[in-house]
């Protein structure tokens, strides 16, 4: 259970699972493992679902919903529903991806989100997604070490360290190889990269590819206190609040209790507007199929949302100790200090005083510290899902996370405890009543 695992065995597990996790697509499928092997049920969306009793999941694209139903659910019964994303900023793969000149090979990729592009120069980056071929079957795919994104020498750019400008299309074209690009294509490289199935490239109708960092995560610091990773933000909360389904799951939810649910998005990084992102309607969807299932009316269904809260755990910032200018100057969250409650007066964030005090109360209650985060004044912050949540449902929304520093860099850091923390604060959320 996260509330008795010890931070190394938890972290060593986050650095697990960010590693079997390039991409969305990975990520749910390593959940639905994990799901599986615990005794949860894959549900199909074009099949009927039974009501009752029961843990299970479904998978929408790059997007996981996992939820708990406890013994005498009824019709009105609320979720506490923790919502996470499972993307990171990146690059993603063009149509017509083989390029290169003078003599190299080169992909053609867009950005996807918002990456420190300089954070993704000299690093062994891989290619990591899904193909779907022309019958409709799909493979998941990652490389390995395949590209890099080299940077200009330093004898050539005199200038560089007085501050370095890169152009997204002229300069973030990563190298693969050597040769003349009309006798090479990188589809042929990712069909030989699935793992189990041979796969014919001229039959690849399209992909969803993106690029991922291959380092291995690591703990490190004068005590062991930190730990790096690509894709903390957001897998480290995916991760938390799926150990802690697990968890809750395993130990029985108590009857009486809310319907657990994890519901892990698509596309945060891109503002969610997908059918497996926030904005769409992926969570509603699985929201009425579950009340349909307990015979819920259209009434109550609405008596449900009521009852129902999310917590949405997104990761957020630490202060910087170059940079504390650039942090609110009376909240200076750090690693290892807990996770954040994240506040926001325009709404960037959903955290209200209800959410604040539940948070709180639940903090208390698993015997974690938490800290306050909101931005300086002078620098507007960014937004999760919680609000588009708390908007499309109507339903009572937190915004909390694991304070990083690198936010967005092809490798973050975070603090070796506050993962473990964030997991034993989701577990006793799944079973608590607001």
């Amino acid at each position: 259970m996260p509330t008795q695992s010890t931070a190394a065995d938890h972290i060593q597990d986050l650095g697990t699972y960010v590693s079997a996790s390039p991409s969305s697509f990975h990520a749910v499928h390593e959940a639905a493992r994990r799901l599986e092997e615990a005794g949860f049920v894959r549900l199909d969306e074009l099949e009927p679902w039974k009501g009752g009793a029961g843990s299970f999941f479904i998978i929408r694209d790059g997007a996981l919903i996992a939820w708990v139903v406890p013994d005498g659910a009824g019709p009105t019964i609320g979720f506490n529903i923790l919502g996470v994303h499972t993307d990171s900023p990146t690059f993603k793969l063009k149509p017509k991806p083989t390029t290169g000149a003078h003599g190299w090979l080169q992909v053609g990729v867009e950005v996807y989100g918002g990456p420190l592009l300089n954070s993704w120069l000299d690093r062994e980056l891989q290619l990591a997604g899904r193909l779907v071929m022309l019958d409709g079957t799909e493979h998941l795919v990652a490389t390995g070490p395949l590209l890099r994104f080299p940077q200009l020498a330093i004898h050539l750019d005199r200038t560089v360290n007085d501050g370095l400008t890169l152009d997204k299309q002229r300069h973030m074209n990563p190298v693969w190889g050597l040769g003349n690009p009309a006798d090479f294509d990188v589809l042929e490289v990712l069909a030989d990269s699935v793992s189990g199935a041979s796969v014919d490239p001229s039959r690849i109708g399209g992909y969803d590819v993106i690029i991922a960092d291959t380092q291995a995560p690591a703990v490190f610091g004068g005590s062991g206190e930190f730990f790096a990773s690509g894709r903390l933000d957001n897998l480290s909360s995916t991760h938390a609040g799926l150990t802690a389904m697990i968890a809750h799951a395993s130990s029985g939810a108590p009857a009486g209790s809310p319907i657990a649910m994890l519901a892990a998005f698509d596309h945060e990084e891109i503002g969610s507007n997908s059918r497996s992102g926030a904005s769409g309607p992926i969570l509603e969807d699985v929201l009425v199929r579950i009340s349909d299932g307990l015979g819920a009316s259209a009434s109550d269904r609405r008596q449900a949302m009521s009852a129902s809260f999310c917590v949405s755990a997104d990761a957020g910032h630490a202060v910087h100790p170059n940079y504390a200018e650039r942090h609110d100057p009376a909240n200076h969250p750090v690693l290892n200090g807990g996770p954040l409650l994240k506040i926001n007066a325009n709404q960037r964030y959903a955290t209200d005083a209800v959410g604040a005090a539940l948070w709180a109360r639940l903090c208390s209650d698993a015997g974690v510290p938490f800290q306050e985060f909101v931005s300086n004044n002078a620098i507007p912050c960014g937004s999760t899902i919680g609000p588009l949540t708390a908007t499309r449902l109507g339903i009572r929304t937190v915004d909390v996370g694991v304070p990083l520093l690198s936010m967005h860099s092809a490798r973050e850091m975070c603090g070796v405890e506050d993962p473990r923390r964030l997991a034993a604060v989701a577990e006793l959320f799944y079973r608590t009543a607001p």
